[in-house]
């Protein structure tokens, strides 16, 4: 399936079970090279309107999911059937309820130090007999060629079916990019914030502020300085993006 674009962002018109299929293809059959998903966002679409090499990364995802509210909201004005989200952190439980029923081996990369550890156990509780083959925190600095080379040795050793990426976006975007023809897996999957969601770490917005579209205004309220810059200047950049666009399209017409 072509993806759709959003501000020129490839955006999948998806669902849970849209994803899980391509997944479970891939690993069972398609073993050519890492394919990588992105969750898409508001935040995700601002940030590659200017960034050239960012909307490349995008654009080479074998799935860009809408993670996002307004990007359904926009999908349904445009006329296309889809029904919700493609939440992040559930999507992840999903296919490791997957990877436990089909044996596939998962690797949790990312999280501050302790987290991916407390991940495995928080998965290896909730899905006996999942697999989960390898665990690493990286440095908070930028790596030279001799440590990611290390690491991405790790990772190969391990034959993770799946690896878990949760350095936060866009960088765990551009690590997928970069790495897809490093590593051995079949799929990588970057998923932020779903390490400290699914361990307590952080506290998930109610389902009801989800569906709603207002799961950054909780968060906000939670991280205001870490935060506020994303998502007041972030939302507005996104909504002048769109007006702008949309006038210049009509008056063209």
């Amino acid at each position: 399936m072509e993806p759709k674009q959003i501000l020129d962002v490839p955006v999948h018109v998806s669902d849970y079970s849209f994803c899980i299929a391509h997944v479970s293809q891939w690993i069972e059959s398609e073993r050519n090279y890492a394919h990588y998903i992105i969750q898409t966002n508001v935040s995700t679409v601002v940030n590659a309107r200017n960034n050239a090499a960012y909307l490349q990364t995008l654009g080479l995802a074998s799935l860009s999911v809408p993670d996002g509210m307004p990007l359904v909201w926009l999908l349904r004005l445009r006329g296309h059937k889809i029904k919700d989200r493609v939440y992040g952190p559930d999507l992840m439980l999903l296919l490791c309820e997957e990877a436990a029923r089909k044996g596939w081996r998962c690797f949790l990369y990312g999280g501050k130090p302790g987290v991916p550890e407390q991940l495995r156990e928080v998965l290896q509780s909730r899905f006996p007999g999942i697999q989960i083959v390898g665990t690493y925190s990286p440095p908070f600095k930028e790596l030279n060629a001799e440590e990611d080379a290390e690491i991405c040795a790790m990772i190969n050793t391990t034959k993770a079916d799946i690896v878990w990426v949760g350095l936060g976006s866009p960088k765990q975007d551009i690590w997928m990019y970069e790495h897809r023809d490093k590593l051995d897996a079949a799929v990588l999957h970057g998923v932020g914030a779903a390490f400290d969601f699914l361990t307590g770490q952080v506290k998930q917005a109610p389902r009801w502020m989800m569906n709603a579209g207002l799961e950054w205004l909780f968060r906000l309220f939670q991280e205001p300085r870490r935060l506020w810059r994303r998502y007041t200047i972030t939302n507005a950049k996104f909504v002048y993006y769109l007006l702008r666009d949309t006038f210049r399209k009509t008056a063209a017409r």
